[in-house]
């Protein structure tokens, strides 16, 4: 088990069953379109089974996000990679309610500097779809700039690069 990691506001720590109730819903509502819903329910655990096996694998996978003063789970964020994939994404999906809060920041800035100190320092990049303005405008708050087009399964994205982790002067 890896240890969670804990911001300001929020505690990312690995997912656990409880949380499928929250992804399920997130996944069958209209909020998922950009990853490819709205999602069954089998689909739903079937994301939840594959993020398992990322950090089984791998060391790395979507957080679940908590905040910390509540403990409501307020969405996912973390590194995820899968076949046919150019490299390794910096991702995040907020769950209803909690967007414009600087929870997506936070945590995905946490998220990646975990990665970076744990797994590589590699700069990382994002997938985001390009009707997508709110996740465009958080991978620039985050400092990724666009670096090119890609076709992820017939869905048109931009990758965004993020900036590797700062070294030590």
């Amino acid at each position: 088990m890896i240890a969670p990691v804990r911001t300001v506001r929020l505690t990312l720590r690995q997912p656990q069953e409880t949380d499928l109730a929250a992804m399920i819903a997130f996944g069958q509502s209209p909020r998922s379109a950009f990853i490819g819903g709205p999602l069954d329910e089998v689909e739903c655990r079937d994301h939840y089974e594959g993020n398992a096996d990322l950090w089984a694998e791998r060391g790395h996978g979507f957080w679940s996000v908590d905040e910390t003063a509540t403990g409501r789970m307020v969405g996912r964020v973390g590194v995820i990679s899968f076949v046919g994939w150019p490299e390794p994404e910096l991702a995040w999906h907020l769950y209803d309610g909690f967007e414009g809060k600087g929870y997506g920041l936070e945590a995905a800035a946490a998220a990646r500097a975990h990665f970076h100190a744990h797994v590589s320092p590699k700069p990382l990049m994002s997938m985001v779809s390009p009707d997508n303005p709110r996740s465009i405008a958080l991978a620039l708050r985050l400092g990724a700039r666009p670096e090119r087009d890609f076709d992820l399964d017939g869905l048109p994205v931009v990758i965004y690069r993020h900036p590797g982790p700062e070294l030590p002067a």
